[in-house]
């Protein structure tokens, strides 16, 4: 499982899966066979989720409101977003800014208590000050998860000399 995520003020505790897709939008150079980067494209994380226990459907209404599914939860939350967009807290990144693009609950026969949710968020900048406090934001996390040891590091498993195992 994932890290915990905190969309906004909405807490994600089962987090089956968390993706972030950056890049660079590149354009050929007019009359040569180069290509150049020309600016960043927008930053897009994609979460997979599981929402349990008797707060669940509390949980995906707040999701709901988050992601303006209607229009007159729009119109009493456009000044509100107008200032700044859902900030997503995780082990993977502090971004800000984030607007939700595609809301998806899920139930089945099998997991009758559960609720599966899949949510996409896309890096929308009010201001270039929110995203530049946005990115010193992100790389403070980076530091300090950089500074705290977690697991191990990867290496070789010992084994005692003798024949092959198999």
């Amino acid at each position: 499982m994932a890290d915990k995520v905190l969309v906004g003020v909405v807490p994600l505790l089962y987090v089956q899966s968390i993706t972030m897709t950056e890049g660079y939008r590149v354009e050929r150079i007019l009359g040569s066979r180069f290509a150049q980067a020309t600016q960043p494209s927008t930053k897009t994380i994609t979460i997979e989720a599981l929402l349990l226990g008797p707060e669940r459907l509390v949980t995906k209404k707040a999701l709901e409101v988050l992601a303006l599914t209607s229009r007159a939860l729009l119109s009493a939350a456009g000044p509100a977003l107008a200032a700044g967009g859902i900030p997503v807290v995780c082990g993977l990144t502090l971004s800000l800014d984030m607007q939700i693009t595609d809301l998806r609950f899920a139930q089945s026969v099998q997991k009758r208590d559960a609720i599966d949710v899949s949510l996409t968020l896309q890096h929308v900048p009010r201001s270039s000050l929110t995203a530049l406090i946005g990115e010193a934001a992100d790389l403070a996390l980076a530091a300090g998860t950089a500074a705290v040891p977690s697991v191990p590091a990867p290496g070789a498993v010992p084994r005692p000399p003798g024949p092959p195992l198999g």
